[in-house]
């Protein structure tokens, strides 16, 4: 993973104008975001005194655990359907909602691994264990299926399959030599050095992967109304060069919601002592 010098100027010039109150900052983030969210995290807390709290998980757990009252002041999920559905309950503010960064499925293998895929249909033959998400609710597993039926392939697979929690465990799995192959989005494979992508699925022919983002709408008492209008409109496909690229959105947002939910800080103390 690359150095983030934009960010971290982005963030000491952003913090520099906030005033001295800290806050903390509770984060559910998709977990194929891990490295990405932890280290733009480090340089952030680092130039802001905030301290910023990650829930990883599958999309799909995260969206449960916030819909049952877990805090979650910025969501950033693998899977549109999940946010629609946060939205609906009104536990989101649509208005801070986007499409913030893009992503692609690949296959992958471990490294030592002499397997060579040149399509899909290859695995029907070629790979007895094939590590997944969960298709029936994590995003990157209900990708998978999708791209496979598409082909005419799942059925012809299903048995073949071993599903996971999430991505990251699928990752794991193909790490260990556990499995054959695995289906992983891209931006996973390239972190790890224990595995290698056999086959990438192109992007016009793969599912649309999109992760929208969005603040919390209501967290520890306080309702927060944070603008993303500044973030640029156009969005850039996580790959294997351009991993860093999207990291001066993601401070973005952890910029202008700490910035807001410290006014709300300041605004309640205000009134506590006019009171």
């Amino acid at each position: 993973m690359g150095r983030f010098p934009r960010s971290i100027l982005f963030l000491a010039a952003t913090m520099a104008l906030h005033n001295a109150y800290s806050a903390e900052v509770n984060v559910c983030a998709a977990a194929s975001l891990t490295d990405v969210m932890k280290e733009i995290a480090a340089a952030y807390e680092k130039q802001s005194g905030d301290k910023i709290m990650f829930n990883f998980a599958a999309s799909s757990l995260l969206a449960r655990q916030i819909t049952e009252g877990a805090p979650a002041d910025i969501f950033f999920s693998a899977d549109e359907t999940k946010m629609d559905d946060l939205e609906k309950a009104g536990l989101i503010v649509p208005e801070t909602r986007r499409d913030l960064l893009s992503n692609s499925l690949v296959i992958v293998v471990p490294n030592d691994s002499k397997l060579t895929i040149a399509s899909p249909d290859e695995l029907i033959t070629k790979a007895q264990k094939i590590a997944i998400s969960d298709p029936r609710a994590v995003p990157a597993g209900i990708y998978t299926k999708e791209y496979l039926s598409s082909l005419g392939l799942w059925e012809k697979l299903e048995s073949k399959m071993v599903p996971t929690e999430n991505v990251r465990a699928a990752l794991a799995a193909v790490e260990s030599g556990n499995v054959d192959a695995g289906f992983v989005y891209k931006t996973d494979a390239n972190i790890s050095k224990r595995v290698k992508v056999a086959f990438g699925v192109p992007v016009e022919k793969g599912p649309a992967i999109r992760y929208p983002v969005a603040t919390g709408g209501s967290t520890s008492g306080r309702v927060t109304r944070v603008s993303t209008k500044s973030f640029p409109g156009q969005r850039r496909r996580a790959n294997g060069q351009a991993t860093a690229k999207p990291n001066g959105k993601i401070s973005n947002v952890l910029s202008a919601h700490t910035a807001s939910v410290k006014r709300t800080i300041c605004h309640s103390t205000s009134v506590g002592h006019m009171r």
